[in-house]
């Protein structure tokens, strides 16, 4: 008998796909079997599963993908590419589809629409069009009914992370949390219009730098009167993804070698700006949302999926780089706690030694030979190791980091990171001081020193007052101060039944060689007898409590 109830037919679905896959964990969740141990399918397994189950296990594969925190390395690569072989769905329906979202006839908007998707995807297709003004344009359309196969897969998919839940696995790395965010990732992804206000924030954010030249990095533009939760369109542009990229073999008097060496640059300073600064970055630059342009520049494509840092959080990830350069794995350990969601338990010392051992293998290395979204991914494996539960964001950023890195390296193998990243180090610096703001940061520092300089005095002298009168007050609070009280309290205990036990057989010892009459004879055995009681009783309390060493 299946343990959930309300999707009956779509759980036999997924049951046969776990079955024919042999996944027995799953099974036995499915058929309502105790909650064990999970036990993860090989990574190849789990992605035929994903797929076999459709568009929405298609994305909750994607999104685990940005989970280093919860995978190992060999899941997240085999999921990173995790696409879904769906048909496009017929014309007719998309034609009606844009004609409802428009509100008006698609002939007085669009001028020509290639009827033939130029792509796929599991939540929308995206087409071909010209404006009425003559300018090209991509229509992203959702696919028809897929917000209903959402609801119903998004409820299956929170019983069974409810299930999951139990187990221990579960309660440390908050599976129904998971679910909840997924479940939310996905509702989002449903409405386009998120996807034009992630876009034109970041356009509006990497527009206004110094950090680069901003004519070489372009976002396409986002028409807002025509982009509606199910309808996005965008600026129309040409180009290649990065990697297939063939450069001229000279442009503006430069060389290929150089040219594919300042792309790469114009790349990191991008993505640096946009997770050590703006604190709002584009989560998913992998070599088909990069593209290479006709005219020489470089476009950021796709920005459905941004991640998200505080100010706090960048500081102690820019912290944690240098630690890493450093190899202070004492440093690492302070940060990762740091970062780690409250209320945990963990021993210090075998973090800071797991670091020790993870950073070893760099002692003899280079800056340049090391591979930092590798170092990030092992920092988080530490922390999953030492059942660490760290924030979300924490495998969107590593995510990020490993997929610029692996573009960049392909595109421009000389690369090297800490060549890239040093000249703006000392920027990120300044801000995290001073704040976007300097002039303001340092008025209000000078403000703050004023205050505490005209209070100090008074403060000075109130404290003199009190030494002095006597009526000084400390609030001391020692922790776990009951427990030492009542160890105190059994050690007072037992020392006198010690002394009490001693002076009973010296009493009677006395007793015993100063006088030979009966009575004096059973008063000593009485006093014997007694010490022997009280000494094996304090004995055996003592045995019991397991303190005897």
């Amino acid at each position: 008998m299946f343990a959930l109830t309300k999707n009956t037919s779509r759980q036999r679905e997924i049951a046969e796909v776990v079955f024919r896959n042999g996944w027995d964990y799953a099974r036995g969740l499915l058929t309502g079997d105790k909650a064990d141990e999970p036990r993860l399918p090989s990574p190849e397994v789990l992605r035929n599963i994903l797929i076999e189950l459709g568009p929405v296990y298609v994305k909750l594969g994607q999104l685990l993908s940005t989970r280093p925190d919860l995978l190992s390395a060999r899941y997240v690569e085999t999921l990173t590419d995790l696409q879904t072989n769906v048909p496009p769905v017929p014309w007719g329906q998309v034609e009606s589809l844009i004609q409802q979202e428009l509100g008006q006839p698609i002939e007085a908007v669009f001028s020509e629409i290639d009827r033939n998707a130029i792509a796929a995807g599991s939540i929308g297709q995206v087409y071909s069009a010209v404006l009425v003004s003559g300018q090209q344009v991509a229509l992203k359309v959702q696919r028809p009914g897929i917000d209903i196969v959402v609801d119903r897969d998004i409820s299956l998919i929170k019983s069974l992370a409810e299930l999951v839940s139990r187990t221990e696995f579960g309660k440390n790395f908050d599976i129904v949390g998971l679910a909840e965010e997924f479940s939310n990732a996905i509702v989002a992804e449903l409405d386009f219009t998120s996807e034009a206000q992630y876009t034109e924030q970041l356009r509006q954010n990497l527009t206004n730098t110094d950090l680069f030249d901003t004519q070489q990095l372009v976002i396409p533009q986002i028409f807002n009167d025509l982009t509606t939760k199910k309808l996005l369109t965008i600026e129309w542009l040409d180009g290649v993804p990065i990697l297939q990229a063939k450069l001229p073999q000279m442009r503006a008097n430069k060389d290929e070698a150089t040219q594919r060496s300042e792309i790469t640059t114009v790349l990191f300073r991008a993505f640096f700006k946009q997770v050590y600064i703006d604190g709002f970055f584009h989560a998913d630059p992998h070599p088909g949302n990069i593209f290479y342009l006709q005219d020489g520049r470089i476009a950021l494509l796709d920005c459905g999926m941004v991640g998200r840092l505080d100010p706090r959080t960048q500081q102690i990830l820019t912290e944690m780089l240098l630690a890493i350069v450093d190899l202070d794995g004492r440093r690492c350990s302070q940060l990762t706690l740091e970062l780690a969601e409250g209320g945990q338990q963990v021993n210090l010392n075998q973090l800071t030694s797991d670091y020790d051992i993870m950073l070893r293998k760099y002692y003899n290395r280079s800056i340049s030979q090391i591979n930092f979204s590798e170092v990030i991914y092992e920092v988080l494996q530490v922390s999953r190791n030492n059942k660490i539960r760290l924030p979300s964001n924490m495998g969107l950023y590593a995510k990020t980091l490993a997929n610029l890195e692996g573009v960049t390296r392909g595109f421009y193998p000389q690369v090297n990171l800490l060549d890239e990243i040093r000249p703006l180090m000392a920027d990120v610096f300044r801000r995290q001081l001073l704040g976007e703001r300097p002039t303001e940061t340092l008025l209000r520092i000078g403000l703050d020193f004023k205050s505490l300089s005209l209070r100090s005095p008074r403060l000075v002298e109130l404290l003199l007052d009190r030494v002095t009168s006597e009526t000084l007050k400390w609030n001391v609070n020692i922790l776990r101060l009951d427990v030492l009280a009542v160890s105190l309290e059994d050690s007072a205990n037992r020392l006198s039944f010690s002394i009490l036990v001693g002076s009973l057989i010296m009493g009677a010892a006395i007793i015993s060689t100063g006088s030979a009459t009966a009575q004096v004879s059973v008063l000593s055995n009485v006093l014997f007898a007694a010490a022997s009681l009280l000494g094996l009783w304090l004995i055996l309390s003592i045995l019991r409590s397991g303190k005897l060493k």
